[in-house]
């Protein structure tokens, strides 16, 4: 199903990181299924990746990227994201924190961005703390300034790549209403972070993230002081889009996986798709596969247009999580005791299907920020 024109240079690069991604990450990825996968083992990964323009393919030639627009640079990530969810939730926060890299300081520029765009070297953000999920404004991470540096202490939680990573872009509060984006360099300012056991996506790292009395230059704000807000909002959109896009990876390969044992499976004397019931299953799963990845790419296609997009993304996230929920639990249906069983991946779609609603914004929180934009009329005091 291929439901976003392509042209004949994104199908060649698509088809390309394809067969490197069957030949060279799929035996990783099932060979550290429900296993965390080594910082080396992802480094090397993430270094090969590179290649092919993940997490660098939306920067611009002159910061060492390739320039695409980030519907292409999206096609790719989908296309990892099929072969290894796990290891794309790596790649996605590194080809966000790319972009925001943009907007530091050149001489913090130089020294992160080539590096990340390389493979090289892995990010992390930093927003989320105990008690402080949805509502970035309540955060308590604190930045004293000193002179010339921020002395920066908090907590932070569910740290995609916390335990990989090598600098963290913290949410800290520099004044009592001023929030600002600030890079911690894990070696030279040092913070400590401890993995999560979760139920899914148990190959890459959710950690808790310590920072302790951390003195960091001033200059390593990362866009200006005190405009955090404004900047994880734009940061939303993007990152929104890729769970999205993720939740569709991990539809499609359950669908395909019920299409081939449909085909297969024999009940009752003929095929389980010649079943009018489960040929019904099949129709939905796919069409939900269907609009959720329309509307990703619908985001995406905004932000290559320069276009905000605060709404659409959260369509795009809010469903498309949703949907793989539902269509990963078909899936296991469709099964039978087939699809509780760990030697179908069927199991281990859902629970991480299960985990997507959650990041970046519950489906809650994307449902107000919807009537919002429809109504003008706020949910929060």
């Amino acid at each position: 199903m291929n439901i976003t024109p392509a042209t004949a240079e994104q199908e060649a690069m698509v088809e390309s990181f394809r067969k490197y991604l069957h030949a060279e990450v799929r035996p990783v990825a099932h060979a550290y299924k429900d296993r965390l996968i080594p910082r080396g083992t992802v480094l090397e990964l993430t270094q090969a990746i590179a290649d092919f323009g993940l997490p660098g393919g939306a920067i611009a030639e002159e910061h060492g990227g390739l320039g695409l627009p980030w519907v292409t640079q999206a096609m790719l990530y989908e296309e990892l994201a099929r072969t290894s969810a796990d290891l794309a939730l790596v790649v996605m926060i590194n080809l966000l924190a790319a972009p925001a890299l943009l907007s530091a300081r050149p001489e913090v520029r130089d020294r992160y961005l080539p590096g990340l765009i390389a493979g090289k070297s892995i990010a992390c953000f930093g927003a989320s703390e105990p008690g402080v999920g949805s509502n970035v404004a309540d955060i308590r991470t604190r930045a004293r300034r000193a002179g010339d540096h921020f002395i920066i202490s908090g907590e932070k939680t569910w740290i995609t790549n916390g335990s990989y990573s090598d600098f963290l872009i913290c949410t800290a509060r520099t004044g009592e209403q001023e929030l600002s984006h600030i890079l911690i360099d894990r070696e030279e300012h040092g913070y400590e972070a401890h993995n999560i056991d979760k139920i899914g996506f148990s190959s890459q790292s959710t950690a808790q993230i310590f920072i302790n009395d951390a003195r960091v230059p001033v200059g390593n704000v990362i866009g200006e002081q005190g405009m955090a807000l404004r900047h994880t909002l734009i940061m939303f959109e993007r990152a929104r889009a890729h769970v999205g896009l993720t939740s569709v990876a991990i539809m499609r390969e359950a669908l395909a996986a019920s299409i081939e044992y449909a085909t297969q499976r024999e009940q009752f004397g003929k095929k389980l798709a010649a079943h009018q019931l489960i040929a019904a299953k099949l129709a939905e799963m796919a069409t939900h596969v269907d609009a959720s990845r329309l509307l990703c790419y619908r985001a995406l296609a905004l932000i290559d247009a320069g276009v905000r997009c605060d709404v659409e993304s959260s369509m795009a996230k809010w469903y498309a999580t949703e949907m793989a929920v539902k269509v990963c639990r078909d899936a296991v249906q469709l099964h039978g005791g087939n699809g509780i069983t760990r030697s179908f991946n069927l199991e281990s779609y859902l629970r991480n299907a299960i985990i997507m609603p959650i990041p970046d914004g519950t489906t809650e929180i994307q449902k107000l920020i919807i009537s919002r934009g429809l109504t003008g009329v706020g949910a929060f005091v």
